[in-house]
């Protein structure tokens, strides 16, 4: 990916008013694996894919608890993820100490992608090669940003980062006019599902992802694999009935059909 002498400063424009080192830390989120945020009314619901290295090494985290109410997904370098939670958990302390009250979810995010925006305007500095899902909930009720290498920030109802994000995307879209309203179990449903469209054939299991949840009344936490697998056994399953039960529908109307003779047929449309 080298783009000649305009790569080798992140101070330094290109002609075209680029900065390719900020592209490639970008580019570092989209390699990789798979995070999901979600959010309803009253709950945020962050889920992440667990790939591990090799087969004798276990899955590094992809989710981190930064208060009660709030949590972060990361996709790309875990080490620069792990760097940034920790800010953002000091920040969070720091603030209920001062104000004994809860950090508001979104000037935690604009802190954050100030630190971001610094690290691509000094030239001892490189852009953290990393994505941020950052979910919470407070007075104004559930959030969910996106903060990016690049400084800037997005808030939405549900995104996916990562590789083979853009097939979770595709899912979301199709359902996010129903996340306002949906429940806990249904959020989490639909995470998981987001999650499996990552892995593009591969077989779901409990082992492959990690899901945490957060609400009112409900602070930040993980849930456990036996929670994960119920609900990958709920809809796992279904798919095989439906289809069975469309197959049936499928042969009795075409006995009826049958039945009816060829009164009134309509040519076939090609």
């Amino acid at each position: 990916m080298f783009r000649n002498q305009y790569d080798t400063d992140v101070t330094t424009w290109s002609p075209t008013g680029r900065l390719f080192q900020v592209e490639y830390a970008m580019e570092a989120v989209k390699q990789g694996s798979a995070a999901i945020g979600l959010r309803s009314r009253s709950h945020v619901v962050l889920a992440s894919v667990n790939k591990a290295q090799s087969e004798l090494s276990s899955h590094q985290r992809k989710i981190f608890k930064v208060d009660d109410h709030i949590g972060v997904a990361i996709a790309g370098l875990t080490a620069d993820g792990r760097v940034l939670s920790r800010y953002m958990r000091s920040e969070s302390i720091n603030h209920s100490f001062t104000y004994e009250s809860p950090l508001p979810v979104g000037r935690l995010v604009v802190r954050l992608a100030d630190k971001a925006q610094v690290c691509t305007q000094r030239s001892w500095k490189r852009p953290y090669g990393v994505g941020l899902l950052v979910g919470g909930l407070d007075e104004s009720g559930a959030h969910l940003y996106y903060n990016c290498p690049s400084g800037n920030y997005f808030e939405y109802q549900a995104f996916a980062i990562g590789s083979r994000s853009q097939a979770a995307k595709t899912y979301l879209e199709r359902r996010f006019e129903s996340f306002n309203e949906s429940s806990r179990e249904d959020l989490i449903k639909d995470a998981i599902l987001a999650i499996r469209e990552t892995l593009q054939g591969e077989t779901l299991k409990s082992s492959l992802c990690t899901v945490s949840v957060l609400g009112v009344d409900e602070p930040f936490h993980f849930l456990d694999q036996d929670s994960i697998q119920k609900v990958i056994d709920t809809f796992e399953n279904v798919p095989e009935e439906e289809e069975d039960g469309g197959e049936a529908e499928a042969e009795a109307a075409a006995a009826e059909q049958g039945g009816a003779g060829d009164q009134d047929v309509a040519p076939m449309e090609m």
